[in-house]
């Protein structure tokens, strides 16, 4: 294998196994930085050994026994951790002689789920809400600093200093790892929750790269969504978010043509999505709204979406969507949560439900907004309501001025097309 391929295979192993790793990791040194750190080591002997000895057969455990044993060199040398050495010695085996570590107990998740722990460690009150998000993001999802900024709308500099500072405030407070109980549990929540969406958000639409999705990383946010509502039965906005990512994953099968490239929701073969994974999203879509009823609460944002959500899943064309309810869900969504994004989704909605001059109103309107200054969908709606209204000088610089701001390659494509068949519709 030449080696630029097995760097590519490295990287593809790194972003499955990461979270993986870290979490592990954790559960036996007790400190995220420090299980970060140890999985890098890891990663950097990978780059210099697998391109000479090949890709082990199982890589998830090599990284995972490489990474034990760099710990172990840590400990030895780090006075500051020297009295882990005790505490831990018997997960190490550090007095062993030579004997291997135990990798399928290090590897397999048991009812409490490393991940979840990991999770729920990094979204301890200590932490500022934005660098919980952040870290657990960077720990479990796999993103790069350029992403997690990408999906916050901040500067890249912001987020790693989140991180770092993070890190290091999880390692003084000595937070234990571990999923908390009762109204401990309940606190930490929504930024459980925020992570997960975001998670998922940046593996069905890659802000950057080659590939118009990440799979894998929806696919370990349905599934800790999926343990976190054993967890929290009773938690109507749990169902809620478990219920859009089930919606929103039905539709993976149609996302993308032959070639990888995008295809918009409103051209997807509906024939494509996965009809068992929207059965389980709308039944979970019920039981939100049911506790939620029950409670006495109005719905939240995440039940709202994957109400959004559910109407897309229960419209049999694009054309039998009811798209005024969508536009009055979202003007919920906007009370509840007001964000320039969500404005930003309702003028699409108010377009389709009411024509594209109501939605470049609004769309027009959210151009001041400084958070979406850099955000690529603003022109990108803007050309596609102004292409309808047969603008299409104006509509084919608003989506190469978006396909300038996109870092996803596949996006960019798209968007250049766009903007040349507005140049060809022009003439």
């Amino acid at each position: 294998m030449a080696a630029t391929d097995t760097h590519r295979t490295i990287d593809a192993v790194w972003r499955i196994e990461s979270a993986k790793l870290i979490a592990g990791l954790a559960r036996i040194v007790r400190d995220v930085g420090l299980a970060e750190e140890l999985a890098q080591d890891a990663l950097v002997a990978a780059l210099k050994q697998w391109p000479e000895a090949g890709i082990p057969r199982n890589p998830g455990a090599w990284l995972m026994a490489t990474a034990k044993h760099r710990a172990i060199d840590r400990l030895r040398r780090n006075k500051r951790l020297a009295r882990k050495l005790e505490e831990l010695g018997h997960e190490l085996d550090i007095e062993g002689a030579g004997a291997a570590p135990d990798l399928d107990a290090a590897l397999d998740d048991d009812v409490g789920d490393d991940l979840l722990r990991l999770i729920f460690t990094a979204c301890h009150p200590v932490l500022s809400s934005e660098a919980r998000v952040a870290l657990t993001l960077r720990l479990l999802g796999g993103l790069t600093t350029a992403e997690i900024a990408r999906a916050f709308l901040v500067s890249e500099p912001t987020v790693e200093q989140r991180i770092i500072r993070a890190k290091r405030m999880l390692a003084e407070a000595r937070i234990p790892f571990e999923v908390p109980r009762g109204e401990e549990r309940a606190a930490r929540l929504s930024s459980v929750l925020e992570v997960l969406y975001l998670i998922f958000n940046e593996g069905y639409a890659a802000t950057s790269g080659d590939d118009w999705m990440r799979p894998q990383l929806c696919e370990e946010a349905l599934r800790l969504g999926r343990i976190l509502a054993g967890l929290a039965p009773k938690e109507p906005e749990v169902h809620g978010l478990v219920a859009l990512m089930e919606i929103q994953a039905s539709r993976f099968g149609a996302r993308t043509g032959p070639s990888g490239e995008p295809v918009l929701l409103l051209d997807q073969n509906r024939a494509r999505w996965d009809e068992l994974l929207i059965r389980r999203g709308l039944a979970a879509l019920q039981r939100a709204e049911a506790q939620a009823r029950g409670l006495g609460q109005p719905l939240g944002p995440y039940t709202l979406q994957a109400a959004i959500a559910a109407c897309h899943a229960r419209a049999r064309t694009a054309e039998e969507t009811e798209w005024p309810h969508i536009a009055a869900l979202y003007e919920v969504l906007a009370q509840l949560t007001p964000s320039p994004v969500v404005e930003l989704n309702r003028a699409v909605a108010l377009a389709m439900a009411f024509g594209p001059a109501v939605g470049l109103e609004l769309a027009d309107a959210l151009a001041s907004e400084p958070l979406l200054e850099n955000y690529h969908l603003l022109p990108s709606v803007r050309g596609d309501f102004l292409a309808k209204l047969g603008r299409f000088d104006e509509a084919r610089a608003a989506f190469e001025r978006a396909a300038a701001l996109t870092r996803n390659a596949r996006e960019r494509a798209l968007l250049l097309d766009r903007a040349a068949a507005c140049g060809s519709a022009a003439v």
